[in-house]
């Protein structure tokens, strides 16, 4: 290739490798937090000004207060009797990682949908990075398209790329250039 490349991983460049430790044990204490469906007291995870930044769907939440009240309480609202499994972790100095689903029941609004009582799975990635033994920053996936078709709304009305995975279609190729 002959163009320069941009710089990456900037962000995690200086990370300091003897804070893997106490990364690990923050999130750990954290999940576990979630799980025990904790809101008013999950401070003690995160910093009052850390950001959680979600993909379109979820939003973003600058500050404990907004997670709490713009996350938690309307997730807990919709999805009742959540476990979070996460799949795989990895940690690296101030910063962690994690992949994974939560068992949910919907047994409240979501997105416009009446409560189905249906058991769904709501798959997930996490970006944590954590400085003074708090989370300061957390950047989320959450597949809001996978537990909307779970609840029989497809949001991408057919065009979703499984059409060539299942060959109801032809997937597209790039122009050649010459």
């Amino acid at each position: 290739m002959t163009q320069s490349q941009p710089m990456q991983a900037e962000l995690s460049r200086g990370t300091d490798m003897t804070k893997t430790n106490e990364t690990r044990a923050v999130i750990e204490g954290m999940v576990d937090g979630l799980n025990e469906h904790r809101i008013d007291d999950i401070g003690e995870f995160f910093a009052n000004s850390f950001r959680w930044m979600g993909n379109t769907g979820c939003g973003t939440k600058n500050g404990l207060q907004e997670f709490q009240e713009n996350w938690q309480r309307p997730f807990q609202a919709a999805f009742s009797d959540k476990v979070c499994i996460d799949e795989a972790r990895l940690f690296m100095g101030e910063w962690a990682a994690a992949f994974g689903r939560q068992s949910a029941t919907h047994s409240g609004e979501f997105m416009g949908i009446k409560p189905t009582g249906k058991r769904l799975e709501i798959r997930y990635m996490d970006f944590w990075k954590v400085e003074d033994g708090k989370i300061t920053d957390n950047w989320v996936m959450v597949d809001f398209p996978h537990v909307l078709s779970q609840l029989g709304v497809d949001v991408f009305n057919g065009e979703g790329w499984e059409c060539f995975d299942n060959g109801s279609k032809a997937p597209p190729q790039p122009i050649e250039k010459d």
